[in-house]
């Protein structure tokens, strides 16, 4: 799949992650489309340096905490591009609570936005590849706690497992249409998320990981934009843990005395 005169569509790209991947995928040659739900004015210097690559951009307002209405953004998108070849679902929410502790209400926000939006955007997405009958990409952005729990954070995690296996659930059932849908599992990267700004990833600044710091947003980008191109026409229904070691480690999990 050339990414030559294709569309990508990156949720929550006003900042982050989703910014980072916007622009690798202009640079890649995609025309994007970047949604924002509460930074506007992030979206639009997210849409220049898009355009500062000669690629087209265009955004829209996306609300997940609003569904199934909230979704339909993403079918304005398509039908203003009249195409689309890849989607990123970046957009998340999180928060942390003891177990015995979770309010209802905020354990369904949190499955609202990061599981049943992902799954509406996704859904969307793909009958419009379909259509197209040219393939296409879908990559959720998801977490390393995908795979080990964030203590504290049980409808996060729960949430990240379950958008991890609608990822091969859908893997398995669109590849028949050349669709290939994989995963990113960041770790600890420097993103307002984690009160951290690019280029906060000092060296020696999280020394609980292996590599001692945060990742970049450049980091989890490169790898999104490789699933996007050509070269990873072979590869789908995965999950690629970007984490400098965590996982080797697993730092967080404190047994009660």
């Amino acid at each position: 799949m050339s990414s030559a005169n294709k569309v990508a569509i990156v949720t929550a790209s006003d900042s982050g992650i989703g910014k980072k991947c916007a622009i690798y995928l202009a640079k890649q040659g995609y025309d994007v489309g970047i949604t924002w739900h509460k930074d506007d004015a992030g979206a639009k210097e997210t849409a220049k340096e898009v355009e500062s690559f000669g690629r087209r951009a265009e955004l829209i307002q996306l609300n997940l905490s609003n569904l199934p209405e909230g979704a339909n953004a993403i079918q304005e998108l398509i039908d203003r591009f009249g195409r689309i070849d890849a989607l990123v679902n970046n957009a998340g929410a999180m928060n942390k609570a003891p177990f015995l502790e979770v309010d209802f209400n905020d354990w369904q926000q949190i499955f609202t936005v990061d599981v049943h939006g992902a799954f509406l955007c996704s859904q969307i997405a793909a009958r419009a590849m379909v259509k197209q009958g040219q393939g296409g990409r879908i990559v959720n952005i998801t977490s390393v706690h995908e795979h080990t729990p964030l203590p504290e954070a049980s409808a996060y995690t729960a949430a990240k497992h379950a958008l991890g296996g609608l990822t091969k659930s859908m893997a398995l059932e669109l590849v028949s249409y050349n669709i290939l849908v994989n995963a990113v599992a960041p770790g600890a990267i420097a993103t307002p998320m984690n009160d951290m700004d690019e280029g906060d990833a000092e060296p020696g600044s999280l020394p609980n990981v292996p590599l001692a710091r945060p990742g970049e947003t450049k980091e989890i980008a490169s790898l999104v934009a490789w699933l996007c191109s050509e070269d990873a026409s072979y590869t789908t229904g995965q999950s690629f843990i970007v984490d400098g070691g965590f996982m080797l480690a697993n730092p967080q999990f404190k047994p009660q005395s």
